[in-house]
């Protein structure tokens, strides 16, 4: 059933208040205006179950675009116990996603020219599941490994299709939509953080662990599908896939996207182990990171709620990035506070994130040129965030301590900071 009505329907219910007998038929159903604003009532809750279906649709797709990473380093001690692996191997685990999320964004436009928007996302979560269920049954280090690539494939793919549908099914509402997806993305992060360990233990083992999160991918998937079968609007990608390389905005964003996401991957692949470390238990100090996801969470729900005071981006960026230089300082300084320095470093995430992923929705006026600049950040963005998961692995077996990792994580935090101060360049959005 299409839950859009035709222009011209729309246009027959929009009649005159003062044509009293006048009715028009929509999905089915006659409704008449007698009475004045009838039909433009039902106009408006048709508008209002579209937006809400797709809305929903989007908030369960993004619950499937972080667990297979952040879910997965909170079982590295346990990996590594299993397999035998260094730090910078197992790091390859939390490095691969990430550096995928780069490669692909970029091709992502293409896909959608192929398929269109809501099918291409529904490939890219397809892949997902099968490479995770995949990974999660197949024993072995190196194909453990290679695998994940193909996970990483569509969640770069779906990564950077999600701003693009923003922009086709709700364009004055750019800020307040991405909001809701980047919840999605903080809850499924915050639920796989914190359900990890204790469902390798419950299931007797890590790779069950990756079979659950895989699964409810799969379930996910489908209830995708049937939600955008219904209420999706989009036209046909008719122009000609590019890039945005001679864009400078594309590149501010792609180097505040690479600082945030160096900030947040290293922390979330090496916050577990480096409190393991100093002594915490193993479930104590996957808590840490499940506590970031849940701060990220909040934040993520807090800035579409004030979107509309957002007077200055650049003050709203810096004020979070801020917070991000005390908290990390936190977790490196004054470990006995960490529940209190990773709740303020994921509720300033949860708020920086929404904020630039819905910069490229707003510095572009149609959905083919959203694709190109968001190719652009999150391609190159996520290929220099790569570094940080198994590069500061490298530097943890190089020196034998996670101290020198955890101050890298306040100097991201600090050069965020300085990015954070140039986002009024961007066009400011409307709020509707």
């Amino acid at each position: 059933m299409r839950l859009w009505p035709p222009a011209s329907t729309l246009l027959s219910l929009a009649g005159s208040a003062s044509n009293r007998t006048a009715s028009s038929r929509l999905d089915g159903r006659t409704y008449s205006n007698a009475g004045g604003f009838t039909g433009l009532y039902c106009i408006r809750r048709l508008r209002f179950s579209r937006s809400l279906t797709l809305s929903s649709a989007l908030f369960l797709c993004a619950l499937t675009l972080r667990p297979q990473i952040i879910g997965v380093a909170p079982l590295f001690p346990l990996i590594q116990q299993d397999l035998h692996l260094p730090h910078t191997v197992v790091g390859l685990l939390g490095t691969v996603p990430v550096l995928c999320m780069g490669v692909f964004a970029p091709l992502a436009p293409f896909l959608r020219h192929r398929l269109r928007t809501l099918p291409a996302i529904t490939a890219s979560l397809a892949l997902i599941a099968l490479f995770g269920l995949t990974r999660s049954l197949t024993p072995g280090a190196l194909v453990l490994v290679l695998l994940t690539f193909g996970v990483g494939a569509g969640i770069g793919l779906g990564g950077a299709l999600l701003p693009v549908a923003v922009k086709e099914q709700f364009p004055d509402q750019s800020v307040r939509t991405s909001g809701i997806y980047a919840s999605g993305i903080q809850l499924g992060s915050t639920i796989s953080a914190a359900a990890a360990v204790p469902l390798a233990i419950a299931l007797g083992g890590w790779r069950s662990a990756l079979l659950a999160f895989s699964l409810a991918t799969a379930a996910l998937t489908i209830a995708w599908v049937g939600l955008t079968r219904s209420a999706s609007r989009e036209a046909a990608a008719n122009a000609r896939p590019r890039f945005a390389f001679n864009n400078p905005i594309a590149w501010r964003l792609a180097l505040a996207f690479a600082l945030f996401g160096i900030f947040y991957y290293g922390l979330s692949a090496w916050l577990t182990a480096a409190y393991v470390a100093r002594g915490w238990s193993l479930p104590q100090a996957a808590g840490l990171v499940a506590v970031v996801n849940a701060g990220s969470l909040v934040g993520s729900v807090l800035l579409p709620v004030f979107a509309r005071r957002i007077a200055s981006r650049s003050r709203t960026g810096a004020m979070m990035a801020a917070t991000l230089v005390v908290a990390s300082l936190g977790i490196a300084a004054v470990p006995a506070l960490a529940f209190l320095w990773a709740g303020l470093a994921g509720l300033a995430n949860g708020a920086l994130f929404p904020l630039i992923i819905a910069l490229p929705v707003e510095a572009s006026e149609q959905p083919d040129e959203v694709g190109a600049i968001s190719g652009v950040m999150l391609g190159a963005g996520y290929t220099l965030a790569a570094i940080a998961p198994s590069g500061f692995g490298a530097i943890r077996d190089l020196t034998g301590s996670f101290t020198p990792i955890l101050w890298l994580i306040v100097v991201a935090a600090v050069l965020l900071l300085a990015t954070s101060l140039s986002f009024d360049g961007i066009r400011r959005p409307r709020y509707y």
